[in-house]
């Protein structure tokens, strides 16, 4: 028997192991929802906003490396899924996105809600089309999603509302052929890089999310050179914990000022599988080899002297056949005081962060010094929050955080040890993605332990999907770093010499939305109860939405605080004195 055009792409994402499609149902789609629901093994989760369920099929792509899928429909329904998109493709993952479209014959008609998605699509998709015959497929499907698989990329197809129910007249099974190829550079090139490396007596590593799969490669390289590893933020989930002794942590205005050393103080600097977008933070006049999958990316961010384009691997392991076992000059061994002297003020760095994130802290006298300069209400510290939620979280727990100091607070005190998985928007740098990330991550398996570090400014964007936890009880645990405020702006105006202006936010008690919801919801405002209240959150067996009132006027010092961020604050902060407390700040 024929199959319709609905039931030819549903069998597919079967068949190519699709679990879950997330969206909102409505007439274009109404074919296609249908036949999810009567196929066995896939599902549909409903979300409130189709943001939402963009973010959360980029999410399972990025935490399974196959294929995610939304849906969106007719207009403002597609129109709704390209914030979500845009991150996918900006994380370089692949996701299919199927779009409504107004029927066929009145395309071009400006009907009803009807809008070109080719055109919408054209920025963010590295494939876009519309079906307009039941005879493109499978075999346009199937180019979408090779097209998503092959270049990492959003696909985006779009079905006309009245063609999801008409049946193929020369049906055939779709056919991917998906073969991952594991690419490598010129042999001479590999020589060229080995040499360098022979020849210089500071190397430092800078590791990204493109390394993670090669991990042990790494480290052996890291060793054989005697090389520190500065992390990208992406690559901390597989390259921290105690069984890495080469990691400094990060660089640039999340990171530690030993990773920003160990950068400075490198004769050269290897990149592995990052695209780090930062220039200010990479060291000048250094020999720099790269190594990444994609050539247009060797060099633009800082001059290369070698560029390795292939799998990071692959390329590892032929550097390490290359380099030799005595370097010239070195006495019989590489001289590790570099990788030595990173290490102890990575460690100095880390055990002052520990008493900063110690709740007894501000009891102290340097706290209570600290506190009448920056927490005058005695608020929670955020770095306490961070820290407790690193102790209570399991070792293969799937984090996600919004962008802005939520994301600042992991970073530093969140540990990505054992199995744990980091996603955020981190490339696009996108508000209210933490929450329906999580929504998408706890989808693929409901018994891992899923942690949203939400933003309060982003939390409250796409609040209504707290719903579609609920609906289909994923038991995420939400921690939002409730400061009322937009603490990133607010940091980024006073590092300006700017007074803090439209930053602040009038938020509702949101464990008291969450209770309205039915989600279990948790408010703290005492220092003293976080830990308590952080194990109960985690002990609950269902969502849970964990508000932590914490200090909005808490600092995060950058790696490499420069004089004029810290006039600018100052001025800032006089500004803000000046202006009395009534005053409002314009919101």
């Amino acid at each position: 028997m024929p199959r319709t055009v609905a039931q030819v792409i549903v069998d597919a994402l079967s068949e190519l192991g699709v679990r879950q499609v997330f969206g909102v149902v409505g007439d274009a789609l109404n074919p296609l929802t249908d036949a999810i629901r009567t196929t066995d093994g896939l599902e549909w989760v409903g979300c409130r906003h189709e943001e939402a369920a963009a973010f959360a099929a980029s999410a399972q792509s990025q935490l399974t490396d196959t294929l995610g899928v939304c849906m969106g429909t007719v207009g403002p329904g597609s129109v709704h899924l390209l914030n979500g998109l845009y991150d996918a493709a900006k994380s370089h993952t692949p996701v299919l996105a199927i779009a409504g479209q107004v029927p066929l014959a009145e395309l071009g008609s400006d009907y009803f809600q009807e809008v070109d998605n080719d055109a919408l699509f054209s920025d963010v998709a590295v494939f876009r089309a519309t079906v307009t015959s039941p005879d493109q497929l499978p075999q346009m499907l199937e180019t979408a999603v090779r097209h998503a698989l092959g270049r990492k990329g959003v696909a985006v197809l779009t079905v006309p509302g009245d063609l999801g129910e008409r049946e193929l007249t020369a049906d055939r099974p779709a056919r991917f052929s998906l073969n991952a190829p594991v690419s490598r550079p010129e042999e001479s090139a590999v020589r060229r890089a080995a040499e360098l490396l022979d020849r210089s007596e500071r190397v430092t590593l800078l590791v990204g999310r493109g390394a993670r799969a090669a991990r042990q490669d790494v480290l052996t390289l890291a060793d054989r050179l005697a090389a520190p590893m500065v992390l990208t933020l992406k690559a901390k989930a597989g390259f921290e914990g105690d069984a890495n002794p080469y990691q400094v942590g990060q660089t640039g205005l999340i990171g530690n000022p030993a990773a920003a050393q160990a950068l400075q103080d490198a004769d050269t600097l290897l990149m592995l599988g990052t695209d780090f977008p930062y220039r200010d933070w990479y060291p000048e006049g250094r020999t720099v080899i790269q190594v990444d999958t994609e050539a247009t990316h060797i060099g633009r961010r800082v001059p290369v002297e070698v560029g390795l384009v292939g799998d990071t691997g692959a390329t590892v392991r032929d550097l390490l056949a290359h380099l030799t076992a005595t370097p010239a000059g070195s006495g019989g061994a590489r001289d590790r005081s570099h990788l030595d002297k990173a290490r102890e003020r990575f460690d100095k760095w880390r055990t002052g962060q520990a008493r900063l994130a110690d709740p007894a802290h501000d009891k102290g006298v340097v706290g209570r010094i600290r506190s009448a300069l920056d927490n005058r209400a005695h608020d929670i510290r955020p770095e306490a929050l961070a820290a407790a939620v690193d102790r209570a979280a399991a070792d293969d727990a799937v984090f996600t955080s919004d962008t802005g100091m939520a994301t600042v607070w992991l970073s530093r005190f969140v540990e990505m040890r054992g199995e744990r998985r980091l996603i955020g928007s981190y490339n696009l740098g996108s508000m209210a993605n933490a929450m329906p990330q999580a929504l998408g991550a706890q989808c693929l398996d409901r018994e891992r332990q899923v942690v949203a570090f939400c933003g309060d400014g982003g939390l409250s964007m796409l609040l209504g999907d707290l719903m579609t936890l609920k609906t289909y009880r994923l038991p995420v645990k939400l921690v939002v770093f409730d400061n009322r405020r937009l603490g990133m702006v607010k940091l980024e105006q006073e590092q300006a010499g700017l007074p803090e202006f439209g930053t602040v936010l009038d938020n509702p008690d949101f464990a008291a939305v969450a209770e309205a919801m039915g989600i279990t919801g948790i408010r703290v405002t005492d220092p003293a109860d976080v830990e308590g209240a952080v194990r109960r959150a985690f002990d609950d067996p269902g969502p849970v939405l964990l508000d932590v009132l914490t200090n909005p006027d808490e600092i995060a010092v950058p790696a490499k605080p420069t004089v004029e961020q810290g006039w600018g604050f100052a001025l800032a902060k006089v500004k803000e004195v000046v202006r009395s407390h009534g005053e409002p700040d314009g919101n």
